[in-house]
């Protein structure tokens, strides 16, 4: 997946999915069930226990369930070259990691570096992020967004962090690219007990407030 069709799937679905849980029983369900109800990226952090088992078995059986497996909360080079010899996708990292962005680079796989502050965000654009995360999105708002463009008119940010399906659509108006969903979507107690149905009939309702 090259940066440029990063963007445009977030684009066109309009969200990523992150999951965090304590355990998944089959991660290739776990993405068929997230793709079923419209999502298409999914991030699989490293607070996973085993997560690059999971990440291996995800990319292996793509061609099946169509989504983007991506590792997230990435906080060093050798996190990064792990995740991407495992078949990561794209790489996610909570704040700047000048390191993780060199190793995805050189890779040529995408990233999405998280940033609070203007300042931040032009360093992480100066480090080639495909989308900027803005992380903790919660604390500043949609309006925060709408700030941003101004001196950087275009800009691909992704909103991270408190966000459901009661103000996703708000963040998006305010010209996120696309939004973050986490456990409102992908409870870890429903991704740990496998149940697919739930993710899907959360995603789809999620994916339906978002069109």
């Amino acid at each position: 997946m090259t940066p440029e069709e990063f963007v445009r799937q977030l684009e066109a679905d309009r969200t990523l999915a992150v999951v965090r849980a304590p355990s998944i029983p089959d991660a290739a369900e776990l993405c068929q069930a997230l793709a079923d109800g419209g999502i298409r990226s999914v991030e699989l952090t490293f607070t996973i226990p085993d997560v690059l088992t999971h990440v291996k078995r995800a990319a292996e059986t793509a061609a099946r369930h169509g989504a983007a497996v991506g590792v997230g909360t990435v906080l060093t080079a050798d996190q990064a070259r792990a995740a991407i010899d495992a078949g990561a996708q794209f790489l996610v990292t909570p704040g700047l990691r000048p390191e993780v962005a060199a190793v995805a680079a050189a890779a040529g796989i995408p990233f999405s570096l998280g940033a609070m502050t203007p300042t931040e965000v032009a360093q992480a654009l100066d480090l080639g992020s495909a989308a900027v995360k803005i992380f903790p999105a919660r604390q500043l708002g949609p309006v925060y967004l709408k700030d941003l463009q101004g001196p950087y008119p275009g800009i691909r940010l992704l909103p991270s962090g408190g966000i459901d399906a009661s103000n996703a659509r708000s963040y998006l108006d305010a010209g996120a690219a696309a939004v973050c969903c986490g456990t409102s979507v992908v409870p870890p107690a429903a991704v740990a007990a496998g149940d697919w149905a739930d993710i899907t009939a959360r995603a789809t309702a999620f994916t339906g407030v978002l069109k």
